[in-house]
């Protein structure tokens, strides 16, 4: 198969040389596709998709765990073409397979991919690749200034492909943020699921970042020039609240904040329901605070 794709990437490539005064982007989608097949002709698919741009939240997941067909039981029916995906990500896949076929293929690939990444990532093995990358902080850390530069962990909001992008859940404040890559704003959060980041804290209590005061993980690699920039932001938000917003009820606003729930396999996890449930109390009692008090304001 390797040698099919370098010759048949070559005769492309001679192609593209030959000179041409117009057709230029016929042209440039013609040098993608050579370079996408020398890639996949020098390294495998895995390894192609790995080093891509916008898949740096992914781990590499075992050849071993994607060849046992007792992990991907049900996938078949989430993927089209699902033998052939599962050829292309194995290398295994036909050489006379049409072109037209194989564009389609890559997608479906990149899917059944990212389905089995999320259940590999639950595993023992899974889940230490992906704390050397949460240590390293490379889903970047939360933008809060008090929480003081806490790495965040990628979470999806349902376990169904093709419905919520990826989102990143500071474990210190508990709440989500957007990527802000767009390349990674398009990553479907089912590709990590919805149990991931707290497995991964129940799995390792140790990590659980304190409320206050700086943690072990945020305090070892601390940019002070981003703590500048988060500061100069909330000056500016401030400043913008304080010239508008006369007409906003406080309390309205405060009542249409969801609260995300972190689960694990769909139960919701203990302590933390139990914790939600304080804090849910106690901005039920504010939010009565701020309905007299606006009652009030608006019969002065």
């Amino acid at each position: 198969m390797r040698d099919s794709c370098s010759s048949y990437t070559t005769s492309i490539l001679g192609c593209v040389s030959k000179p041409h005064s117009t057709k230029f982007k016929s042209q440039d989608r013609i040098q993608t596709k050579a370079l996408y097949l020398l890639a996949l002709a020098n390294s495998q698919w895995i390894s192609w998709f790995l080093s891509s741009k916008g898949n740096e939240y992914f781990c590499e997941v075992e050849e071993d765990f994607i060849l046992d067909r007792f992990n991907l039981t049900g996938l078949n029916n989430e993927v089209a073409n699902y033998a052939q995906a599962l050829d292309l990500i194995t290398d295994q896949l036909d050489d006379d397979i049409q072109d037209e076929l194989r564009g389609s293929l890559d997608v479906q690939a990149r899917l059944l991919y990212g389905l089995i990444h999320a259940r590999w990532i639950v595993t023992a093995r899974g889940l230490q690749k992906m704390l050397e990358k949460y240590k390293r902080a490379d889903f970047g850390r939360c933008p809060r200034v008090l929480c003081q530069q806490q790495p965040l962990l990628p979470v999806g909001l349902t376990d169904v492909p093709y419905e919520k992008s990826v989102k990143l859940y500071c474990g210190r404040c508990e709440d989500l943020y957007s990527p802000k890559s767009s390349r990674h704003g398009s990553i479907d959060g089912a590709y990590f699921g919805t149990t991931f980041p707290h497995l991964l804290f129940l799995v390792y209590p140790t990590l659980i970042p304190p409320k206050s005061g700086p943690s072990d993980i945020a305090g070892s690699s601390r940019d002070t020039t981003g703590d500048g920039r988060n500061r100069r932001r909330v000056r500016d938000e401030q400043e913008i609240a304080e010239g508008g917003g006369e007409n906003i009820s406080t309390a309205s606003v405060a009542l249409k904040a969801d609260r995300y729930r972190p689960k694990i396999y769909g139960f919701q996890v203990h302590e933390i329901a139990k914790l939600q449930r304080w804090q849910e109390a106690v901005r039920d009692r504010q939010i009565s605070r701020l309905e007299l008090l606006e009652s009030e304001a608006t019969r002065n």
